[in-house]
């Protein structure tokens, strides 16, 4: 079976928030005293997890990507992960971590298969890296990213270009990674950090970030799927790669194959729409899984054709939320 939106676009795609919660207090997610996070009996449990993932792999979801919040806070995540190995039309299960307490999983996750590991970096300087997570994490960081990257897993280093913040930073992480089979993706910021701040325009553009790049660099472009959201490059001499993603531009809405469920069951058809439905209810009130397929069928029916239209449902009130709480 294949998940077809209104316009005409295939999602085989979920991306699976966990937890709300996190353990860095990044300045760009949220404020300093955090957000309002919610309490646990309003989370998915592991077993409710298991059970909208498996019913929307019938639908034709084979790719999950494990987000949240921090997804290694939640104690129980393993058992999902081991759940989520065990189904056959799952072609890829990969996860977006921020790598402070990933340690102690990474020889299961070697072992289950699972080696497609996100990991958030937005500094490689220490006091840079501390002023933005406002926590003293950054050997931690340093030490469990070096080794996801030797013993074997497809890394990808998601780098947020802040601007006043971290973009000196941006030729450094590049010199630094080109010893490692990585990938380094610089992301355009976004405006979601519960309200903390707003802005309608940013300096640092996917164009103003490739211009900063070509200073430095002669590098060329790669072919790159069709629904990939990062734009990817090669530097000569350089083992890595590098790409950008247009996070606030918005140039891969044509092609977008995602849906996102939040850690309380949201059902999100675009990270800058409101939510169309929520599946936790349901889940909870009746073993029969055909309530939740026909509410999820009805939300990828209607989606907007752009994240820009998707906005447009609630403009006043769409930046006020945090990343951490609509799943990354």
């Amino acid at each position: 079976m294949a998940l077809i939106d209104n316009h005409g676009r295939k999602i085989n795609y979920l991306r699976l928030a966990v937890t709300d919660r996190c353990n860095l207090r990044c300045n760009y997610c949220m404020p300093s005293e955090g957000i309002n996070f919610v309490k646990n009996d309003s989370l998915l449990t592991i077993s409710e997890l298991e059970k909208v993932s498996k019913t929307l792999v019938q639908l034709g979801i084979d790719k999950i990507r494990i987000t949240g919040g921090e997804p290694f806070v939640r104690k129980d995540l393993m058992v999902l992960l081991r759940s989520l190995s065990k189904m056959e039309k799952l072609n890829d299960i990969s996860i977006t971590t921020n790598a402070t307490v990933i340690g102690p999983y990474i020889d299961e996750l070697h072992q289950l298969g699972i080696r497609n590991i996100n990991v958030s970096l937005d500094s490689i300087n220490r006091e840079t890296f501390e002023r933005i997570t406002r926590r003293k994490q950054f050997d931690t960081v340093h030490n469990n990213l070096i080794r996801l990257i030797t013993e074997g897993f497809n890394v990808r280093i998601n780098f947020i270009v802040l601007e006043g913040q971290n973009e000196q930073d941006i030729l450094p992480i590049l010199e630094v990674m080109k010893h490692y089979k990585v990938s380094v993706r610089f992301l355009e910021e976004m405006p979601f950090n519960g309200g903390s701040k707003s802005f309608s325009t940013i300096k640092w553009n996917y164009k103003a970030i490739l211009e900063h790049i070509a200073r430095r660099y002669d590098f060329e472009k790669m072919v790159s799927p069709p629904t990939s959201t990062s734009i990817n490059y090669k530097i000569k001499g350089h083992k890595s790669t590098f790409g950008i993603i247009p996070s606030f531009s918005r140039t891969f809405c044509g092609t977008c194959n995602r849906l996102r469920i939040t850690a309380t069951g949201d059902v999100i058809t675009c990270l800058y729409g409101k939510p169309k439905t929520n599946v936790r209810d349901m889940v909870r009130r009746t073993e029969d899984n055909q309530e939740m397929i026909s509410e999820i069928l009805n939300a990828i029916g209607s989606r907007a054709k752009t994240g820009f239209q998707a906005q447009n449902e609630h403009t006043k009130t769409i930046f006020d939320n945090s990343m951490t709480s609509i799943g990354g």
